[in-house]
């Protein structure tokens, strides 16, 4: 088993939705803070952009400068598997079909598929970023550098709550890009964006910083970390994973998505912060997965209403909806009702604020917090811990890479109250709510499927995710009995994961 992925976005294609997210009730989950023996060493200028010099006349010397640095993506899936109604199949829409198959419809082939995206090079030694939507999924990952080298690679990790990845080529003395500080960007600020739109070649545009912090939705599907930079410089399908540099040739973004009504360029373009990139890729490479802290709280922004009900000064903060029993903050005094208005002195705008402020700090870091309860102002110490119960086995990118173990593709979660409504789960069932399932996984070729709820493993009964994956992972590879709640119904399937013999071909 393994964290729990959203739904991938289409090869070779940037996002197409629209923008909105209402932020509420999410539990506080955030990016470890990465110390300085990470084995990825990243080149970084922080020096401020220099705004009161005349517009260049060309950017050539700065995109010849980092145009090495971005490489094309070239990716093979193999042949996916789909229900049977979703793509044309005649008749099988017909409600009457779904309920004889009681909600799991037969699944058939489809054409294996391919697809192109953008990475840029973030160390000498073969190490490149790109998106989680790029290579999700990939059975093959082809890189092409901009002297045209091919080079197969190997997808290190994936983060779906950041849209990022880091792929891994063996090849060294490559010429890597130079971070730089995405929060020292104002809007206004010139940009270039780079990468291999349409599969046609790399391409470079400019723009500007349109707006920072955007949230849109991009990611509501696992509740991500949204602080995008939103950028007018055009970015079109196959410049996901690209970089957004500024006018001193520094990174400060990967290219991710786009808002539009009509699937092309609409001048509204989306970035991961390269701050965000930095903490992301680094943990990637040094552990395969991102360690997230938990503060074990229900957060949500402060309305109007909300406001006026509390007797609020401003709207600044986020608002503690519910304390999970035992958990750091619980243990810290914090209180339903409580207002965070600060972390270690630095003010919180709302609740997707306070998640990235906290994402500076790994599991363990004692933070001060800054709480408002019944209009006086409290000083509370906590204790970040490691978000539970979803790593259950191997880190999500190639199932090759998987830990020793069973069930490995599946990844899970607890049963939250926002995930049994979700998924229509009744509260009497316990269980390990199943977030995503690899297609070429021995438990996909099984029946299970996102949204089922494993109630037993071998005749021993699963209560939480946590129990998933202590039982998962010290169980050896064979034939594994799981007992489902699937659609309103429980019945058993047989996961078979023994190892076969290939002979050579």
């Amino acid at each position: 088993m393994k964290t729990p992925c959203f739904r991938s976005l289409p090869y070779g294609r940037t996002a197409l939705f629209a923008a909105g997210l209402a932020f509420a009730g999410l539990f506080v989950a955030v990016h470890g803070a990465q110390k300085n023996d990470s084995p990825l060493k990243l080149k970084v200028d922080d020096q401020p952009v220099p705004r009161h010099e005349a517009d260049p006349a060309s950017y050539a010397d700065i995109v010849s400068r980092v145009s090495p640095s971005v490489v094309k993506i070239t990716v093979r899936e193999k042949s996916a598997r789909a229900l049977a109604g979703e793509n044309g199949m005649p008749g099988m829409n017909d409600p009457f079909l779904q309920q004889f198959f009681g909600g799991r419809m037969p699944q058939v082939q489809q054409a294996p598929r391919q697809g192109l995206g953008s990475g840029v090079i973030v160390s000498p030694d073969g190490f490149i970023v790109t998106n989680n939507h790029v290579v999700d999924g990939a059975d093959t990952v082809t890189v092409t550098l901009s002297d045209g080298r091919d080079y197969p690679a190997r997808v290190v990790g994936r983060d779906p709550l950041t849209d990022i990845a880091v792929v891994k080529i063996d090849a060294v003395g490559l010429p890597a890009v130079t971070f730089g500080d995405s929060s020292a960007i104002r809007v206004g600020d010139r940009v270039l964006a780079i990468g291999n739109p349409f599969g046609i070649g790399e391409t470079v545009t400019s723009g500007i910083v349109s707006a920072t912090g955007r949230r849109v939705g991009l990611l509501a599907d696992v509740k991500g970390y949204e602080n995008f930079i939103q950028t007018d410089a055009a970015i079109n399908p196959g410049n996901s994973g690209g970089a957004l540099i500024d006018l001193d040739g520094r990174l400060i973004g990967i290219n991710t998505a786009i808002v539009s009504g009509n699937g092309g360029f609409q001048g509204a373009g989306l970035a991961v912060p390269s701050n965000m990139v930095s903490q992301v890729s680094q943990s990637l490479v040094k552990t395969g997965k991102v360690v997230r802290g938990y503060l074990g709280i229900n957060i949500q922004d402060i309305t109007p209403a909300l406001q006026d009900s509390f007797g609020l000064a401003s709207r600044q903060g986020a608002l503690v909806g519910e304390v999970v029993p035992g958990g750091p903050a619980a243990r810290a005094g914090l209180k339903d009702g409580d207002v965070i208005t600060a972390i270690d002195g630095h003010g919180v705008r709302d609740a997707t604020d306070l998640a990235i402020t906290v994402g500076g700090n790994a599991p363990g870091t004692r933070l001060s917090l800054a709480v408002t309860r019944d209009g006086r102002t409290l000083r509370l110490s906590a204790t970040t811990s490691e978000k539970p119960g979803v790593e259950v086995a191997g880190n999500g990118a190639n199932p090759a890479d998987a830990d020793p173990g069973i069930l490995n593709g599946v990844a899970v979660d607890d049963l939250t109250g926002d995930a049994r409504q979700q998924f229509n789960v009744p509260e009497h069932i316990r269980g390990a709510l199943v977030t995503s399932v690899d297609p070429d996984s021995a438990a996909a070729r099984a029946g299970i499927s996102a949204g089922d709820v494993i109630l037993s493993i071998n005749r021993h009964a699963v209560t939480s995710a946590q129990e998933a994956v202590d039982f998962s992972a010290k169980s050896e590879p064979g034939k594994s009995l799981v007992r489902l709640w699937s659609h309103g119904s429980t019945l058993y399937v047989v996961v078979d994961e023994r190892p076969t013999d290939k002979s050579p071909s």
